[in-house]
């Protein structure tokens, strides 16, 4: 059979020791199995890869494997740009969620998808733009969340919300997040978000701190529009990030508008992934140590 990826990418913060001790290993392994293995001029410097500029990455890989945390992943996954590379993450970051393969079944893992043995799915991605009065524009896409925060000081942020040009809400607070289904196990599962299921067509919109009990988190079909505008009186400034990126300044002329991205990224994962898994073991669900002892009181 045909393996299906010649030429593999690396991606991670090699000076950090956790991350050099595997994507060392990967290198090794993929060059005695024959594959091309190509990083960033100072990875490859470090590895013995190919060096290749990261504006290049997407181009010439048939896979990235970003070694790290889920902010390694979200880098790789704008490093896939329109090309929609396949991603793989190996996890050396804490929680994990994007990089599901630990250290310890990296190379079987890599191994078993080298021979096809793999699934993958597609994630949907963001756009956020923030238009002004004059015309202009500043964009970006989303893996994970778009967040409407406070941008000076400690003042409360006074905004509404429309989706497909209705009203939703006028909110007052400390800002909202927009998030996939990808995101939602990350900050907005923190402001009590829920959690979505990876492949529904679905977004959610959580507030930060609300100044009301009754400003709830929403999920909504991912093919609608939302607008996001600031009310002059609050004299607030609000920042934009996507994905932990400033876009930048948000005024009381200016407009957010988020919708769904005609690109999408694709995840790789080894034989027997299973999300519920990974949410049990993440988040630790059934690990309460009250059971544990009421079990072995009845043994």
């Amino acid at each position: 059979m045909t393996q299906p990826f010649n030429t593999v990418a690396l991606v991670g913060r090699h000076e950090d020791e956790r991350v050099a001790e595997p994507m060392a290993a990967l290198v090794r392994y993929l060059t005695k199995t024959g594959t091309t293995v190509i990083a960033s001029p100072g990875i490859a410097a470090a590895f013995g890869a190919r060096s290749v500029e990261e504006a290049e990455i997407a181009d010439q890989a048939d896979l990235i494997i970003a070694v790290g945390g889920d902010g390694t992943m979200l880098y790789a996954a704008k490093l896939a740009g329109n090309v929609n590379v396949p991603l793989l993450g190996v996890n050396r970051g804490r929680l994990g969620f994007l990089t599901d393969v630990s250290p310890a079944e990296m190379i079987g893992s890599v191994q078993r998808i080298l021979r096809g043995e793999f699934t993958s799915e597609t994630r949907l991605l963001l756009d956020a733009c923030i238009r002004a009065p004059d015309g202009s524009e500043r964009s970006a896409t989303a893996l994970n969340d778009i967040v409407v925060q406070r941008g000076d000081g400690g003042r409360m942020l006074y905004f509404e919300t429309l989706i497909a040009g209705r009203p939703l809400n006028a909110h007052a607070g400390d800002g909202l997040i927009v998030a996939t289904p990808t995101g939602s196990t990350a900050y907005a599962l923190s402001c009590g978000g829920p959690i979505i299921e990876p492949n529904l067509n679905a977004i959610v919109i959580v507030p930060v701190c609300p100044h009301t009990l009754s400003d709830r988190p929403i999920v909504i079909s991912a093919d609608l529009r939302i607008e996001v505008t600031l009310h002059s009186h609050g004299n607030s400034k609000a920042e934009i990030a996507v994905d932990g990126i400033s876009l930048g300044h948000l005024g009381p002329e200016d407009r957010l508008v988020i919708t769904r991205s005609n690109r999408q990224i694709t995840l790789i994962h080894p034989p027997g992934y299973d999300f519920y898994e990974i949410l049990r073991s993440k988040l630790h669900w059934g690990h309460d140590t009250r059971f544990a002892a009421a079990a072995e009181d009845a043994g």
